[in-house]
């Protein structure tokens, strides 16, 4: 055939006549079937079926002219003349052997899936798209469900011309690419039934941080569309690649997502149509967690295999669908991820709010920056041209027509749409901060109000009123000395800010807090999951909406815990991560969900029921229990065997033994898998039985909040003495140089770390920690930069004397 090339014919390497996109599905077919990868079978109508069409419909003058006169400081003008080249296009009389290739192929294409007339997906792929270093991805058109051979060529003549939208017209000026040598390929491609199941889109890398070491695979009911376009918030799966590889059920991490409405055929009507999502599909995740994994592997083979083609590491954005006739997953379309993967080498840009406000919209946070700027509220396209330079954005949602405003823009709030949206995309492409999926900026914000939007607190994004005060720092990690002997950790609490955290030049985590995970994430006391029937009607309605679609109310407990762990474990993989088992005090405790039922009232909290205490004590073990089955799961079944623990609160020897025997019970056993078990050393016992503790456990961190109140004497939080409480007085100092000495000297010799805020606050206190020799200094984020530097110039001073 002249016009016509099976995708079984073509490779990565026919951009040129096939366009991105089906030189992708050739390349897939080819090379990924022996691996598991399903691509749908089709044809692609090459590029040079394009120009052939437009020259002898005689077609290039004109749009050469209709374009010449264009004037770029006027949306709708160039709105007015992409409408009329496009109108010349689908009007214009297909040659006939053109035709007669397309219908001949068509017919064949049904035969090998035993009909007369199959439906197809026909899809626009220009010559210049999926590119490493451009995305042309969203611009041209796609048709779904297409049935029959005037319906198809119909179809293919709206792809040609969907070359010439406003929105593909204005990115080929802005990327320098010239109009008529980008040209458009058509692929025709069996249609997979996911308007009767699911569909999405997968990164091979975390999108908001650029972080390279997860899958993310996000889903809707129904047709792919609506999450394409941005129109709904999707279900989100993170899979850690290198446990994967392994053969580790190494989904880390569900989010459930809205997904208001999903696309489906009518088959009465014959056409699509966008319907409300049942409330029960709302409620439950849209694919299966072995249907996550494939897709993952599948992922993680085809960025293996592109980017051996490339020579370089090549992050994918692929498209995939389910098939609700047949139950098969299928990839539909792969192309390179344009954004991080063009990063040169890693530079920190970290902004920092610097005072706090009212909040008035909350959403999906999308770039990690910081911007304040006037609001302009429009959510009639066609009222664009109100917008200034330099404006907040807030509107419903965004397509690809919206893009000559969004590059104005400060910021951009959404009502609709997740991270895979097009808001989302373009904002990361601009590098501007996006809050999307907030419900009702569009209700709440008001044109001309001036506001903060901050995307620098984590995956929860906020418009806060009025403007800001903010700092922006950037930081080359390269150009930073790293220690010689003193390992540098981090101090994380919220998993939701792991994968950027992991980026820093550290060698893991000395303190990762479950607290955080509790109240964030489960939100319910463990012991009103195991005591359920015990909890007045009231609680139990709110734990039933907490838990609803888990088999069980302790799943709910250790699957969302696991996660939280897991998260932070894989995002520092294979670096150590020292998880502290929940050490709230009973006052904290009652605060969760029907924590009031089961925490005794103390006079003095901080010296009460807490920590390892409570591990054994039959009033909570049970809880405690729950607590270990997340950690094995997360070390066992996801295979993050990085993960440490660590005892909070230890008063004695003697106690921290009966801790050990219920983690046996519970399934974790010290040194299997190479798990450790340190203790925190916050007590004065832990430092006077420092020996007798090091037969015990396999290491200390001390905490130096706790052990300086409890040396001293001196509550910090009472404002008549806090002046008192300093971690650099001399018998705190001596009691950390006492614990070094002695645990070093223990055979075998047992590390030392600390996790506690003085080496984060006083430098000159990370200077005597490295005098002292300690093994690690467990930092906050924002004292890394600084105190790294300390501890380098301290380590170099001890160097010259010998």
């Amino acid at each position: 055939m002249k016009w016509v090339k099976w995708f079984s014919e073509v490779g990565i390497h026919d951009v040129p006549l096939v366009g991105g996109k089906n030189a992708s599905l050739g390349e897939m077919l080819r090379t990924l079937g022996e691996v598991g990868v399903r691509v749908p079978d089709g044809f692609a109508i090459t590029a040079e079926a394009y120009r052939y069409y437009l020259r002898e419909a005689g077609l290039e003058d004109k749009i050469r002219a209709l374009l010449d006169g264009w004037d770029r400081s006027d949306p709708a003008d160039l709105i007015r003349r992409a409408r009329r080249i496009r109108n010349m296009i689908v009007r214009a009389e297909c040659p006939e052997d053109l035709r007669q290739e397309i219908a001949e192929a068509y017919a064949e294409l049904s035969r090998k899936y035993g009909t007369d007339e199959v439906d197809v997906a026909v899809r626009s792929s220009a010559t210049a798209e999926d590119l490493p270093t451009a995305s042309f991805a969203g611009q041209q058109d796609t048709y779904l469900m297409v049935h029959g051979e005037a319906e198809l060529l119909l179809s293919v003549r709206r792809a040609f011309a969907s070359l010439f939208t406003a929105r593909a017209i204005s990115y080929r000026e802005d990327m320098g690419f010239d109009h008529f040598k980008v040209a458009l390929s058509v692929g025709v491609q069996k249609m997979v039934r996911s308007d009767l199941a699911s569909s999405g889109v997968i990164f091979t890398l975390d999108t908001e941080t650029g972080f390279r070491d997860v899958v993310l695979v996000t889903s809707i009911w129904g047709l792919g569309e609506n999450i394409v376009q941005g129109r709904v918030v999707p279900d989100e799966f993170y899979v850690h690649k290198p446990t994967l590889r392994k053969g580790f059920d190494a989904l880390v991490w569900k989010k459930l997502g809205g997904k208001e409405f999903k696309l489906v055929y009518d088959e009465q009507k014959q056409r699509l149509s966008n319907q409300p999502t049942p409330r029960d599909e709302r409620e439950r995740f849209s694919l299966e967690p072995d249907e996550v994994l494939q897709l993952a592997r599948w992922a993680v083979a085809i960025e293996d295999h592109y980017s051996k083609v490339h020579g370089a590491p090549t992050p994918m954005d692929i498209e995939w669908a389910k098939d609700g006739l047949s139950g098969e997953l299928f990839i539909v379309q792969a192309r390179p991820e344009t954004v991080h993967s063009q990063r040169k080498g890693l530079k920190f840009t970290v902004y920092e709010l610097k005072e706090k406000g009212k909040v008035l919209v909350r959403g999906l946070a999308v770039g990690e920056k910081i911007a304040s700027g006037k609001v302009r509220v429009i959510t009639d396209p066609n009222k664009m041209d109100e917008f200034q330079p330099g404006e907040v954005l807030v509107t419903t949602i965004t397509d690809p027509d919206w893009e000559p405003i969004m590059k104005e823009a400060a910021a951009i709030v959404t009502d609709r749409g997740g991270r895979t949206s097009h808001a989302a995309i373009v904002a990361r492409e601009l590098g501007i901060p996006a809050v999307v999926g907030s419900e009702n900026a569009t209700r709440i914000l008001r044109t001309g109000q001036e506001v903060t939007v901050s995307c620098a607190e984590g995956e929860d994004g906020r418009v806060y009123e009025g403007r800001l005060a903010f700092e922006v720092h950037e930081v080359d990690p390269e150009t930073l000395p790293k220690p010689e002997r003193t390992r540098i950790l981090l101090n994380v609490g919220n998993p939701e800010l792991a994968f950027k955290l992991a980026q820093y030049p550290v060698d893991g985590v000395g303190l990762a807090r479950m607290e955080f995970i509790f109240a964030s994430w489960i939100r319910v006391h463990p012991l009103a999951l195991t005591r359920y029937d015990q909890l007045p009607i009231r609680v139990k309605r709110q734990v039933d909406e907490l838990t609803r679609g888990y088999p069980s109310k302790e799943e709910y407990f250790i699957d969302k815990l696991a996660q939280g762990i897991a998260v932070i474990a894989a995002a520092f993989y294979p670096r150590e991560v020292i998880l502290r088992f929940s050490d709230f005090k009973t006052n904290e405790y009652a605060h969760l969900l029907g924590g009031e039922l089961f925490e005794p009232r103390e006079e003095n909290p901080m010296l009460g029921w807490r920590g390892a205490s409570r591990y054994y004590h039959p009033d909570y073990k049970e809880g405690f229990l729950l607590e270990l089955a997340a950690v094995k799961r997360v070390r066992e079944v996801m295979g993050l065997e990085n993960l440490k623990v660590m005892v909070p609160f230890c008063r004695t020897p003697e106690e921290g033994r009966q801790v050990l025997e219920v983690m046996k019970e519970g399934g974790l056993e010290p040194g299997k898998g190479g798990l450790e078990v340190y203790v925190m050393a916050e007590i004065p016992s832990n430092i006077w039985l420092a020996d007798t503790y090091a037969d015990v456990f396999d290491g200390f961190s001390i905490g130096s909040n706790d052990l300086t109140q409890l040396t001293l004497g001196v509550d910090r939080d009472s404002d008549r003495i806090a002046a008192l409480f300093d971690e650099r007085n001399e018998a705190v100092k001596r009691s950390v140089a006492h614990l070094i000495e002695r645990a070093h000297a223990h055979a075998p010799r047992r590390k030392v770390g600390i996790c506690g805020q003085a080496p984060s606050d006083y430098p000159e206190f990370a200077a005597f920690l490295v005098e002292k020799g300690i093994d690690s200094i467990s930092l906050n984020p924002d004292a890394v930069l600084r105190t790294m530097q300390r501890v380098v110039e301290m380590e170099q001073k001890l160097k010259a004397r010998g």
